[in-house]
């Protein structure tokens, strides 16, 4: 029997390898601007696609218990194989913005069998600190997510073509789909449903607990894809010729210090408990959100600095709020309890990217910003409130 930190240190490694595909296409987005002939505004809607085919996933995948009915590393294998030859999509020439769509759609939708799916197969390993345990697959997220803007940065200095990024994300998401498969058979805490419940969806939400914690894992996710979707759009306004930033390097690193948020705010909840360091996490981000228009572009530093505090603080609830959740579901249904709520966070994404790319394209103002607050103040108010 292989060891617990052997068995986590290999979901999270798989996780990081396939959620590499998530930001593949905003990593090398001006690369495809150029190469398809496509507008400036096409972040918003490659970055929507992958989030309308996550949705679309995860609520199939809940409606149909796939998660806690049929193994979850046979489904966390499928999801990645199939993600990576999707994600391979995206080089073929004859390409056009809808055909990229369709590709990411394709990708968000694998993605479902993925990151709720290695929640699922963690909790089914640690019912005891699964907080903490849940802080590195988070983690793993968030350095999978920042990945490719890493591999862009290093294009000029090695040479790395923007094709290579899609390659590469590909291939090591096969890898790690094929780690879960052959290295982490299903865990002792599974209690596998036999039966499609339709209703549970309902009946889980009539659990006070849940609810409070569901709404406030929708109001995290509120702010943070928007913020990570505009980080590069962020650094481009800092960046001035005087002062010029590494716009795919500093992108990676203000994304991928979440990963330490993530990690640190675990550690923490093992002594303050869940609910309070997510609370907390919400309420930093959410005062880098309001302070940040007021630094102004003379303050590069003071920005870049805000920046990375806004990057470590905007996920570092996410895996708290996933096993406040897991906790206070069923545990015949914990992988559909985990699942609905991801989808609901992911839904809420669409409304706030859309809106912030409308914002940004219609007001040059840092003030534009601000609508992100709004899911911070939801979010604190849902778990006071509890």
């Amino acid at each position: 029997m292989k060891s617990h930190v052997t068995i986590l240190s290999i979901i999270v490694f798989a996780q990081f390898c396939c959620t590499s595909m998530w930001f593949a296409c905003n990593a090398v987005l001006s690369d495809l601007i150029t190469q398809f002939e496509l507008s400036q505004h096409a972040i918003g809607y490659m970055t929507n696609a992958v989030q309308c085919g996550f949705i679309i996933g995860t609520l199939t995948l809940a409606l149909l218990s796939v998660a806690d009915r049929f193994s979850p590393s046979k489904v966390f294998f499928i999801s990645a194989s199939i993600g990576a030859l999707l994600n391979l999509g995206i080089l073929l020439e004859s390409n056009t913005l809808i055909g990229l769509i369709a590709f990411r759609f394709g990708v968000g939708f694998c993605l479902a069998g993925i990151y709720p799916v290695g929640m699922k197969i963690a909790s089914d390993y640690f019912e005891n600190g699964l907080g903490k345990s849940l802080s590195y697959l988070v983690a793993a997220l968030v350095l999978g997510t920042a990945f490719p803007h890493l591999l862009k940065s290093m294009s000029g200095t090695y040479h790395i073509h923007w094709e290579n990024v899609i390659y590469f994300t590909s291939a090591i998401s096969l890898i790690g789909g094929l780690l879960i498969y052959l290295r982490i058979p299903d865990g002792p805490f599974r209690r596998p449903a036999t039966t499609i419940d339709l209703s549970k969806t309902v009946t889980l939400f009539k659990n006070r607990n849940f609810r409070s914690f569901t709404f406030g894992y929708i109001g995290h996710m509120w702010e943070l894809y928007a913020f990570w979707a505009f980080v590069p759009i962020i650094l481009m306004n800092i960046s001035t010729s005087q002062s010029p930033i590494n716009i795919s390097l500093w992108s990676f690193i203000i994304i991928a210090i979440g990963s330490f948020g993530c990690i640190l705010g675990g550690h923490l909840s093992l002594r303050f408990g869940s609910r309070q360091v997510a609370l907390s996490a919400l309420i930093t981000s959410g005062f880098c959100c309001f302070i940040f228009p007021f630094l102004g572009s003379t303050f590069q530093s003071l920005q870049l600095g805000l920046l990375l505090v806004w990057g470590g603080s905007v996920i570092a609830d996410s895996p708290l709020f996933s096993s406040l959740i897991a906790t206070h579901a069923p545990p015949l249904h914990r992988g559909t309890a985990l699942t609905i709520a991801t989808c609901l966070g992911f839904t809420i994404t669409l409304v706030s990217v859309q809106s912030m790319t409308y914002l940004v394209e219609h007001y040059h103002s840092d003030f534009v910003y601000w609508s992100l607050l709004i899911g911070p103040i939801f979010g604190v108010a849902s778990i006071l409130k509890r």
